[in-house]
């Protein structure tokens, strides 16, 4: 009895999956498109552009009724990798000419990148400086915890010529993704100090103090941009990047602390 029991069910079993097989299937779920906002660019820039660019982009709009700008901010050597596995983008603005390169030689930039900023490292600490930091070595002492990029971050990069150039060995308690995750750490108390942009300090205002240091003069970042090979919108993709080298765009850049190139 057990037996006929077993093979009823599977009979039944098997009498449902025809019946579920020879019923019309269901369609599948629309995929999300992975498209552009009408008329927008996108753009992937260096974490250290943010509050310059977003001024950039008030000024194209303005500009260029009917266009926009969409933003993808992050550390360079992120956006890079991202570019390289088949992320699609209109602009590249990176924090260095390395991560430019990589992109370039995989053969993703339509023409030459421009170089149109460079940036300094300095030293942020908690407002009033109170561990009393005063140069590049005394992120070295025993007490003071520090936080820097990681590399190939530009700004780890940076960091990293200046330990070569000094002799001076960090140990930090953390290594960041973006130069704004390093300065975060600062603001929230998570760190003594932090090496971050004169921009990033300049930015955050009060919050920290800032120290500059000589050996930083060693390690400036030239930042180029470039228009996308792949790009869906091209044509406003280059307003966008003429917007940057233009007297108007070099004035927002000086005015948020960047150097010309």
């Amino acid at each position: 009895m057990r037996r006929i029991g077993v093979l009823a069910g599977l009979g039944s079993t098997m009498l449902i999956a025809g019946l579920v097989a020879c019923s019309p299937k269901s369609p599948p779920p629309p995929s999300t498109p992975t498209t552009h906002l009408a008329g927008s660019i996108v753009v992937f820039a260096a974490a250290s552009l943010k509050p310059a660019f977003t001024q950039i982009s008030s000024r194209f709009k303005s500009d260029n009724p009917g266009d926009g700008v969409e933003f993808d901010f992050a550390g360079s050597s992120e956006l890079a990798t991202q570019l390289t596995q088949g992320a699609t983008a209109d602009v590249f603005a990176s924090a260095d000419t390395a991560q430019m390169d990589t992109v370039v030689k995989a053969g993703l930039v339509a023409g030459s990148p421009t170089n149109f900023a460079s940036n300094t490292l300095v030293i942020v600490t908690a407002p009033g400086n109170p561990k009393k930091v005063g140069s590049f070595a005394d992120l070295a002492k025993p007490g003071i915890s520090v936080v820097i990029c990681q590399q190939p971050v530009p700004c780890g990069a940076a960091t990293q010529r200046v330990e070569t150039s000094t002799g001076v060995r960090l140990n930090p308690v953390s290594e960041e993704l973006s130069v704004t995750d390093a300065l975060n750490k600062v603001i929230t108390g998570q760190a003594d100090a932090a090496l971050v942009y004169v921009t990033d300090a300049r930015n955050a205002g009060s919050k920290v103090a800032t120290v500059n240091f000589a050996e930083s003069a060693g390690a400036t970042n030239v930042y180029p941009i470039g228009v996308l090979k792949k790009a869906p919108l091209p044509a406003e993709a280059q307003k966008f990047v003429t917007l940057v080298n233009s007297d108007a765009g070099q004035q927002i850049l000086a005015q948020s602390g960047f150097a010309k190139p």
